[in-house]
């Protein structure tokens, strides 16, 4: 009898400590000059809006005890489909005019990754992302060689023209009349019109009840970028990263410096290796981007649920729901 009573103490204690686990995401919008006097109320709240909207749709998977990719996957969607973000539907032009996508996500359970970089006609990059990590041996695949594998998986492609708004156009033909002037003055820093011409991208890191930890990133990278340029967001280590020992990481700023730094990687190495709180660590590593002259954020959340939103720019678009109860979106500076 005793016996039988020391199973089910064993049992209803491992099951309460497996329902008390804590569980929760963080997602951006992208980070950059983005400043109170830059957004009308109405635009603004229409910010806000949305940001809960995609923190409510991830949450709302994990709270089921969905996992921590779908729940990623999920929010990243809701934000690549809304025009007021640099990601899908609303990506910024390049100097072609065209619009060119990446994104990438990674698994913390096995450490899989997927990635696909200079797409045109995937309406929801993390999507393809999740099946390159899924469905092929690669890890990164590129532009029509992407386009191909997603044919062979059913993708549904879309032209063009689906991601195109007129907001960004007019943001390409104002970076193409800055890059202009750039050449005939003297009178402004030398990174000014990069610093201007750049928009953010977005991310969603998550912990599923199970413990286990997932990043995933989606960008249209850079306005007027030429040459095939390609950003952090695709590059696992830089601007995506996840692995159950330690913490899941989504990157946004200049993705020449968060390349550079290997930001994502640098953040969970710090823990890893040191024990270095997650706080901490991001800190540090933001820190080390400055140190270089670049800006930018990233969101983090680590095996314990702690979570952490630094970033070095004038704001950076931002929600967090986690199993505590703590919830919130923010935009700006000191929120």
């Amino acid at each position: 009898m005793n016996k039988i009573f020391a199973l089910v103490f064993v049992f209803v204690s491992v099951s309460t400590l497996a329902a008390e686990r804590p569980f929760g995401l963080v997602l951006h919008g992208g980070a950059g000059v983005i400043e109170r006097t830059s957004l009308t109320p109405a635009r603004e709240a229409e910010y806000r809006a949305k940001l809960t909207e995609a923190r409510e749709g991830g949450y709302a998977v994990l709270e089921r005890g969905g996992s921590a990719l779908d729940a990623v996957v999920a929010g990243i969607v809701i934000l690549e489909d809304s025009p007021l973000f640099n990601a899908g539907k609303g990506a910024v032009f390049t100097a072609d005019g065209t619009c060119e996508l990446d994104a990438s996500i990674m698994d913390g359970r096995t450490q899989a990754a997927g990635a696909i970089a200079g797409v045109r006609h995937i309406k929801n990059p993390i999507t393809l992302a999740r099946a390159v990590m899924e469905k092929s041996e690669h890890v990164m695949l590129s532009g029509d060689g992407a386009e191909k594998f997603a044919k062979q998986q059913g993708f549904e492609l879309v032209p063009n023209e689906y991601f195109q708004t007129e907001f960004r156009r007019k943001q390409l033909e104002q970076a193409k009349q800055r890059e202009a002037a750039k050449k005939t003055s003297s009178l402004l820093p030398a990174d000014h019109f990069e610093r201007v011409a750049r928009y953010g991208t977005v991310g969603c890191v998550a912990l599923d009840r199970s413990g286990n930890l997932a990043a995933g990133t989606s960008t249209g990278g850079m306005t007027n970028k030429k040459f095939g340029r390609v950003g952090d967001a695709p590059i696992i280590g830089a601007g995506t990263y996840a692995h159950n020992a330690t913490c899941a990481v989504s990157a946004t700023g200049w993705g020449e410096y968060f390349i550079r730094v290997g930001v994502a990687r640098d953040i969970a190495a710090q823990l890893e290796y040191r024990g270095t709180p997650l706080k901490e660590a991001a800190a540090a590593t933001i820190r080390k981007v400055g140190q270089l002259g670049g800006d930018g954020g990233v969101v983090a959340i680590d095996k314990a649920g702690n979570i952490a939103l630094p970033f070095n720019s004038a704001g950076m678009y931002r929600g967090w729901r986690l199993s505590s109860g703590s919830a919130g979106v923010a935009i700006f500076s000191g929120e």
